[in-house]
């Protein structure tokens, strides 16, 4: 017996920093609480169809989590500067969307340190924190600087990465809470190695433009997890559309059952039905 929860096409899972993470799944017309699901077991089927999620039209694939190939190639929230934003090319006239680089590019982001399989630096527009750490599965993050551009924010990322890793381990993240730091002394060691880097980019670009925030507090961040798998392999709904597992927790932007983990973002778009199973 089962009991269909929701069906339709999803977004990747909403968050509220609470303690634990409160998450809910957006499908179809309606957005599931999540947590309470923990520790029931559920059937999550793939219905054979892809919807972009900007403009709708069918797609056999999904491209940059969630766009048909023709929105994938015009539209500047899929360019490769978002990947890199030390790339941005507004100022050089090429953007893809003007507007919608004046929008999201052109301003606040905040450069910071985050503790997920350990310590990296990442960077992020001002209204996505504390969001994107969770969908990192921080455990700990802290604000290392504010500019006032997307590129400002890259080229900051890229004077500090010289120090500090720039990539989340995701195995490493789901096998289990990271080792605790000392996040306020992490972010003054990391601004004092980069402290050169950064003062050139701020003679270049001026000091109200890249601020470094000397009193940030670091924020810690607790996520419902009932158990960490001790090997990590996740669903494939492209080869197998049918998971039917037991819901065990969820962190980041994955959901961690008792035989695997899937990664919700990445079938941004997919028409999925959830069903909890008697």
């Amino acid at each position: 017996m089962s009991e269909i929860i929701a069906c339709g096409a999803i977004a990747k899972m909403r968050t509220e920093l609470v303690s634990p993470v409160q998450y809910r799944l957006p499908i179809g017309d309606t957005e599931v609480a999540m947590n309470p699901l923990i520790g029931k077991r559920l059937k999550l089927e793939f219905l054979n169809e892809i919807s972009c999620c900007h403009c709708g039209r069918k797609t056999k694939k999904s491209f940059s989590q969630g766009y048909c190939y023709p929105c994938f190639t015009k539209l500047a929230q899929c360019d490769n500067c978002i990947v890199s934003p030390e790339k941005c090319h507004y100022d050089a006239g090429t953007c893809r969307e003007p507007e919608w680089g004046e929008a999201n590019c052109m301003i606040d982001h905040y450069v910071y340190l985050a503790n997920s399989s350990g310590l990296k630096v990442g960077i992020t527009r001002g209204t996505q924190i504390p969001t994107r750490w969770m969908d990192q599965g921080a455990t700990q993050a802290i604000p290392l600087l504010r500019v006032s551009t997307r590129r400002q924010s890259g080229l900051v990322e890229v004077a500090c990465k010289a120090f500090v890793a720039d990539k989340t381990n995701w195995r490493t993240m789901l096998k289990g809470e990271a080792d605790n730091i000392d996040m306020a002394s992490a972010a003054a060691d990391i601004l004092s190695k980069a402290s050169s880097d950064i003062a050139a980019l701020q003679g270049e670009h001026g000091l109200n433009n890249i601020q470094v925030l000397e009193q940030a507090e670091p924020v810690a961040i607790d996520y419902p997890v009932e158990e960490y798998p001790t090997k990590v392999s996740s669903f494939n709904l492209d080869k197998d559309p049918v998971v039917e597992a037991t819901l065990r927790g969820i962190k980041g932007q994955y959901l961690i059952f008792d035989t695997g983990v899937i990664n919700m973002r990445k079938y941004t778009s997919y028409h999925l039905q959830l069903s909890v199973l008697s």
